[in-house]
Parts: structure tokens; C-alpha cells; sequence
């Protein structure tokens, strides 16, 4: 029998596990017997964890030698849905005490939306500020995306669950981490074109050379450049490679030079060749008087003179290609008809005497001399120039392929480029 003293203890430690047990729901169901510092726990509860946690609050009271756990979990039915029940209830009553404030926090929330929306609804200040309608229209998602934002943080902050906020951000900065790598490429592309529309190095129908590509600008989309080359084909160069390539626009100056070069006898009076073939680019309709015309030798070669020859034209009157073939047919055929020789290249043979004896034994002195064919009679070439305008069939077919590529294009052709903003 223990005596007076573990008696009082052993009844100070259940009443104290009683008085625990009594102030934990899911606990008071739990029986409680002491001998001896040894506590014993009898009774059911609803979860394992019930158990488990009624004998760590028994081991950790002061005087409790062990622990013997007796404690049944309930496997009734009705009594593991009591609990549910419970706490569906609890939830239910504490959702309807928020009902206000829930209302509160969504009117709120409905109303900074609202006014977000119908900010970036207007005309002022987005137009006015930016420099072109792509970017106008990008400031304008960026209105709605922040006061969506900021919608979101106040019903948050009415509700007390700001601490939601920072779980759902760190997730979304997680998502768009994941997001960014696997579209690394498409918004390498799209950040590409928001610089290209605001520096815009080209307009619509400038002729341009990208990297290796030439050809007119047909627009410029989100992710692309669309060039369109003088015998029809399109190429689609992606805008990361647009703005980190060097760009040589044909367009911007429209006073632009073309060069050939014509050899000529070096027995010729150069002086003289170099002035007729001057005069004559000069006096063509198509060259500009200035810059003017130039000409000089260019190189002493084997067997001629070469001369060069450079004239400028305006290329938005006047075709290059053609301005540039007409000018090296005319001066061919001035210097001609003055008598310069265009020679052909000279190549000297030379021979051992052993092999020049071989190859002339076969011959016997009498043989006859064949007979040197008729020289053909070759057309004289005309001194008109030819038409050398702009081919208005492409022009046609850019303003085609422009309509048809209607609200996509983020080029303007009124808006300064990077060359005259500079």
C-alpha cells in the first residue's frame, strides 16, 4: 500500500492530467490512474494522434516515473464523423461572421480594378507619352496588371491574410523562374521589338541589309522582322538577331553611289579616257550634279589600265540596278567609238627549242594559209539611255503585302528613325 505522501502525489498527478485532458478536445474521454508515479491511460479517442499526444503530456508532468497507454482508437462510424461534424460546423459559422467583411474586401478590390481598367482605357496621357501605339498599348497592360495587383494586396490586407500574399508570390516568382527558361527565346524576342518600335532603325519599305539579308521592310511583329527581297521572297528574321546585328539601311540617304570599273589598253591616252568616260556618266539625266561624278585609275594590270568610275543617283526616283548598268554600257561604247581598245586578257606561251621543233616538224613550208573567217557584222549600240525609274510593280506589291498585314505592324512611317533622331 503506498503511503500518505505518494498517495497525495499520485492524486496530484491525475488530477492535473484530468484537469489537462478536460481543456484539449478529443483528450476528455481519456481515463487516468496513478500508482506510484506510474500513470496509466485508458479510454478511446478518435485519431492516433490523440493517443500519442495524451501520453507525451503525461510524460512530461513532474513525478511521472512511466507511461502506460491502454488508449483505444474509436473505429465507430458515427462517432469518427462526430469530430467532422464538428468542425464543418465551426468552419461554417466562422464563414458567415466574415460574410461583411469578405463583401467589404471584394467592393474594395472590384473598385481599384475598375479604376485600373478604365485608366488604361484612355486615349491621354499613354498616347502622348510613348512613342509609338505598341507601346502605348503595352503601358496600358501594365496599368491594368499593377491595379490588379493592388486590388488583390488591400482585399488581402481587410481580411487579414497578408501572410497568403508573400506564399502566393514566392510561388508565382517560382512559376515564372520555370516559365522564363522554357520561353527564354520568345521573350528575348519580344523585349527585341519593344527596343526596335522605339528606336526603329527602318521604316516601312526602307531597303535594309540585316546581317546577310537585303530586302525591303514589310513590318516589324513581336517576335519578327518581315524583309521582303527584290525577286519576291520573304524572309522572317527573328528580332533578337535584328537588334544585336549590324543594320545598313539604303534608304535613310537617299543620295547613294555606284561604282564599276572598265579596262582599257595601256597604250591608251588615259587622260582622255578618263575625261570621256566622266563626261559621259556626268551627262546622263539620272546622275546627280551633286555629289559629282568621279573617276580615276584604279589599277596597272597585265595587259590593261583599269579605270574606275563612280556617279550618285536618287534612289527614291531612280533604280540603283539599273542607273548603275546603264551608266557602265554608255561609257563602254563612248570609249569605244573614240577608239579605246577594250582588251582581253594577253597570256604568253613559252616553249623549249626541242619542243618548238617538235611541234612545227608536222608542218611543210608549202602548206596553204587558211583563210581568216568574215568579221560578223555586230549592231551599233544605241547612246539613249534606257529607263532606269523604280520598277513600280514592287512598289505595288510592298503596299500589298503592307495591307495585308494590318494592326500586326509595330513600324510607323511618320515616326523619326534612330539615324535622323540621332
Amino acid at each position: 500500500m503506498p503511503g500518505n505522501a505518494d498517495a497525495a502525489a499520485d492524486t496530484a498527478i491525475r488530477n492535473r492530467l484530468e484537469g489537462i485532458f478536460g481543456q484539449i478536445e478529443g483528450l476528455s474521454t481519456i481515463d487516468v490512474s496513478v500508482h506510484y508515479g506510474v500513470v496509466t491511460l485508458g479510454g478511446e479517442v478518435q485519431e492516433a494522434q490523440l493517443a500519442s499526444r495524451a501520453r507525451e503530456l503525461a510524460g512530461s508532468l513532474e513525478g511521472v516515473v512511466a507511461v502506460n497507454g491502454r488508449i483505444m482508437v474509436e473505429t465507430s462510424l458515427g462517432e469518427r464523423l462526430e469530430p467532422v461534424y464538428d468542425r464543418l460546423e465551426d468552419r461554417a459559422a466562422q464563414a458567415l461572421s466574415y460574410l461583411p467583411l469578405l463583401l467589404v474586401a471584394f467592393i474594395v478590390c472590384i473598385a481599384v480594378i475598375v479604376f485600373g481598367l478604365y485608366l488604361a482605357s484612355r486615349s491621354w496621357p499613354w498616347s502622348r507619352i510613348a512613342p509609338n501605339a505598341f507601346i502605348a498599348d503595352l503601358l496600358r497592360q501594365v496599368v491594368r496588371i499593377v491595379f490588379f495587383v493592388i486590388g488583390g494586396v488591400l482585399a488581402l490586407d481587410i481580411l487579414g491574410a497578408t501572410a497568403l500574399l508573400g506564399t502566393l508570390l514566392g510561388a508565382a516568382g517560382i512559376v515564372g523562374l520555370a516559365v522564363g527558361f522554357a520561353v527564354r527565346d520568345t521573350v528575348e524576342n519580344y523585349i527585341a521589338s519593344i527596343l526596335l518600335s522605339i528606336r526603329q532603325p527602318f521604316r516601312p519599305k526602307d531597303l535594309v541589309k540585316i546581317d546577310t539579308f537585303e530586302g525591303f521592310v514589310i513590318s516589324l511583329t513581336s517576335r519578327a522582322t518581315i524583309l521582303m527581297e527584290v525577286d519576291g521572297n520573304h524572309i522572317r528574321i527573328p528580332n533578337a538577331t535584328v537588334f544585336k546585328s549590324a543594320i545598313t539601311n539604303y534608304t535613310v540617304n537617299p543620295q547613294r553611289r555606284f561604282t564599276f570599273e572598265l579596262g582599257v589598253s595601256a597604250d591608251s591616252d588615259l587622260d582622255l579616257a578618263l575625261k570621256i568616260g566622266l563626261e559621259t556618266i556626268a551627262g546622263q539625266d539620272f546622275i546627280l550634279d551633286d555629289p559629282e561624278a568621279d573617276a580615276w585609275i584604279e589599277e596597272l594590270g597585265d595587259s590593261n589600265v583599269v579605270l574606275y568610275f563612280v556617279g550618285w543617283i536618287d534612289q527614291s526616283s531612280t533604280n540603283w540596278a539599273k542607273a548603275r548598268s546603264e551608266a557602265m554600257r554608255l561609257v563602254k561604247r563612248a570609249l569605244e567609238s573614240n577608239g579605246f581598245s577594250l582588251p582581253e586578257p594577253i597570256y604568253r606561251l613559252r616553249f623549249d627549242d626541242d619542243d618548238l621543233k617538235s611541234a612545227l616538224s608536222g608542218f611543210s613550208g608549202t602548206e596553204e594559209k587558211p583563210v581568216a573567217p568574215a568579221p560578223k557584222k555586230v549592231r551599233e549600240e544605241t547612246a539613249t539611255p534606257q529607263n532606269t525609274d523604280i520598277d513600280p510593280s514592287l512598289q505595288r506589291r510592298m503596299e500589298r503585302e503592307r495591307r495585308s498585314r494590318g494592326r500586326g505592324d509595330l513600324l510607323s512611317e511618320t515616326a523619326p528613325t534612330e539615324f535622323e533622331s540621332e
